[in-house]
C-alpha cells in the first residue's frame, strides 16, 4: 500500500535564523486532509574527535530550550549550501580549536522526522592538532578531553543525554570494535 501524503497547500507561519516553520494541509491515502506541522531546517554535522589516548573531546554548554548544562559532542548548522565535511571542519575548529588530520563520516540519520526535516551527518575525527579556540560570538562552551569508556558510562547514567552525542559516541565505539 502506497501511504504518501499529497500536500494539498502551505504557509509559512514563522521564519528564523535556525529554523522555519510551516504548516501544511495534506492528502491522507484514505482521503481525508489534516495538518502537519514541518520545521525547515538546513541540516547539521556531529563532530566525535577521538585522539591517540582513545579519549573524545566534548563540549560543555548551557542549553536554554532544555534549561540546563549538556555535555556533548562538537556540533553546528550547515550554512546554506555548505558541503558537510567542511561544516564538521568549520565546527570543529570553532568548537574545540582542533584540526583534524582525517575527517570520516560514520553515516547522517533525520534528527525528529516526526516534524522536522534536520538532516544531521556524523564524523569522526582523527588526528587531532591544537590550533586555539574560537567560538561564534553567542557560543559560550568548554572542551574537555573524556577517555571513551568514560564517555559510554556518562551516557548509562544519563549525563550525556542528547541523540547525537549519545549516536556519535556509539558509533565511535562500534567503529573501534571493527
Amino acid at each position: 500500500m502506497d501511504f504518501t501524503e499529497k500536500k494539498v497547500s502551505s504557509e509559512t507561519v514563522y521564519k528564523g535564523k535556525i529554523l522555519n516553520l510551516r504548516v501544511d494541509d495534506v492528502e491522507l491515502p484514505n482521503g481525508k486532509i489534516t495538518k502537519r506541522e514541518v520545521v525547515e531546517h538546513a541540516g547539521a554535522v556531529a563532530v566525535v574527535p577521538l585522539d591517540e589516548k582513545n579519549e573524545l573531546l566534548l563540549v560543555r554548554q548551557y542549553r536554554y530550550p532544555v534549561g540546563k548544562m549538556l555535555l556533548e559532542v562538537p556540533a553546528g548548522k550547515l550554512e546554506k549550501g555548505e558541503d558537510p565535511e567542511a561544516c564538521a571542519v568549520r565546527e570543529l575548529a570553532e568548537e574545540t580549536g582542533c584540526r583534524a588530520k582525517d575527517m570520516k563520516l560514520l553515516f547522517s540519520f533525520y534528527s525528529t522526522p516526526g516534524f522536522s526535516n534536520e538532516k544531521m551527518y556524523v564524523y569522526l575525527a582523527r588526528g587531532l592538532t591544537y590550533l586555539g579556540e574560537h567560538p561564534d560570538e553567542d557560543e559560550f562552551i568548554e572542551a574537555s578531553p573524556v577517555p571513551l569508556q568514560a564517555a559510554l558510562d556518562l551516557i548509562d547514567r544519563g549525563e550525556i543525554c542528547d541523540a547525537k552525542s549519545i549516536i556519535g559516541i556509539l558509533a565511535v565505539k562500534r567503529e573501534m570494535d571493527k
